[in-house]
């Protein structure tokens, strides 16, 4: 068992969080809301940091969850920052979807202390991490990743190493770009199916069974019909994501025309006070 300090209690981090502790890791969690932190310590045990470097003190392993490159860099390198506590041996995780950029800054400036650093985004949403059943994409060196991967399975059921440091988080761009095409398929055929006054449920059962099934098709298509658009993972942070993908597909030289138009077509939902909807409201654009 680890010690571990933990740091970003938001909709995915706080079940990570507690599936740590449910696993018989000793937890020392930080939010920047420490209420938060409270009602976490309240439902899992563990015990609360007033800073990330708190958090960090004396721990075999740090992680991270929070929005975005930027909070990225204040939580470990800012006032209080996370890596102003860390010990030679020890491993910095984090598991926010950020540019691989600023993964390989990170990386390089805790390898010169002897500490190891992994990319770890998440992919399967707010249930998957409630139920312990995200998939990992990890970024960094062999040996760190043989280590700390077993500590990983606590809230995944898969992890997979795709390569050095900034791989886990291009893999994710490729998942962000996968899903985007795929939305906005699933989104097109049910405003048809709609407007043809066709029975949804019979269609979506059916197709869900060929070609046509996904992940998406067959978790949000009921949530869809209904108009329901608060299962999931926010537009506002699809939009982020999106975002770093193209950058980084246009630093590459190369092109992602259909990622491009459904970041326009999220950017829509919005601007109609949908950003804090789930990325299936792509269908409310075309009712």
């Amino acid at each position: 068992m680890s010690t571990i300090g933990w740091i970003g209690l938001g909709v995915m981090g706080f079940p990570m969080a507690g599936h740590l502790a449910k696993a018989g890791h000793a937890v020392r969690v930080y939010n920047r809301t420490a209420a938060r932190g409270a009602d976490w310590v309240r439902e899992f045990g563990g015990s609360q940091a007033a800073t990330p470097e708190e958090a960090a003190a004396g721990a075999d392993i740090v992680f991270s969850c929070v929005g975005n490159d930027d909070d990225l860099r204040a939580v470990t390198l800012g006032p209080d920052g996370a890596f102003g506590a860390m010990a030679t041996g020890a491993c910095y995780v984090d598991c926010t979807t950020t540019s691989a950029d600023v993964a390989r800054e990170l990386a390089g400036i805790l390898a010169a202390r002897g500490i190891g650093y992994l990319d770890a985004p998440v992919s399967g949403g707010q249930a998957g991490a409630e139920n312990g059943k995200l998939t990992v994409m990890v970024g960094g060196e062999q040996e760190v990743f043989d280590r700390i991967a077993p500590v990983l399975d606590a809230f995944a059921r898969k992890v997979t190493r795709i390569g050095d440091v900034g791989a886990g988080q291009t893999a994710k761009m490729v998942n962000q770009l996968c899903i985007a095409g795929v939305v906005q398929g699933l989104s097109e055929g049910m405003a048809l199916a709609q407007a043809a006054e066709l029975d949804i449920a019979a269609v979506m059962e059916t197709i869900a069974e060929g070609a046509a099934g996904s992940w998406q098709m067959s978790n949000r298509w009921k949530t869809m019909a209904a108009g329901e658009y608060g299962f999931g993972f926010a537009v506002d942070w699809m939009r982020k994501d999106l975002g770093i993908a193209l950058k980084e597909v246009a630093r590459l030289g190369g092109t992602a025309p259909l990622g491009a138009l459904v970041d326009q077509f999220y950017a829509d939902v919005q601007r109609n006070g949908g950003g804090k909807w789930d990325t299936s409201s792509l269908l409310t654009r075309l009712r």
